[in-house]
């Protein structure tokens, strides 16, 4: 066997209206459709027929912070250069979400913010492809601070 992708996530969630004010209407996703008597929500980005899948299960536990075993984060590309990377920092500013970090990582430029119910999710942007096409072991480069 031998994957071809990551396919989607599923995210279980507090509230679907506000995990859809942060998915949807901030980051662009586009819901396609409902489930479950309308508590859940299927979202795609136009990759294919969805990436990300949110659940609403009411007040359960949520991630508890620091170090776990479990997800850490997703990864959501938002654009092809740092320009874009810097609208979507302005954009997540404006609507008040404090950004946890700024990484320069070699490979992609990223930030990082918490979605309504604490799942950490990194906005990325690739570097240039000649810098990582032909040698992926430049993922683990040394990361280094990133200023926009």
């Amino acid at each position: 066997m031998k994957a071809h992708y990551l396919g989607h996530v599923v995210f279980y969630v507090n509230d679907l209206q506000r995990s859809l004010g942060f998915y949807r209407d901030l980051l662009g996703f586009k819901e396609v459709g409902r489930i479950f008597n309308g508590a859940a929500a299927a979202l795609t980005c136009g990759r294919t027929h969805h990436e990300l899948l949110l659940i609403q299960v009411g007040d359960a536990p949520g991630p508890p912070p620091g170090r776990r075993r479990g997800l850490y984060h997703i990864g959501i590309k938002v654009g092809d250069s740092l320009d874009e990377l810097r609208q979507a920092k302005r954009e997540v500013e404006q609507a008040g979400i404090v950004i946890d970090g700024m990484s320069d990582h070699t490979v992609s430029q990223s930030l990082y913010i918490k979605d309504p119910d604490g799942n950490e999710v990194e906005l990325y942007v690739d570097a240039d492809e000649s810098l990582w096409k032909n040698n992926p072991a430049a993922v683990v480069s040394p990361i280094k601070a990133l200023k926009l």
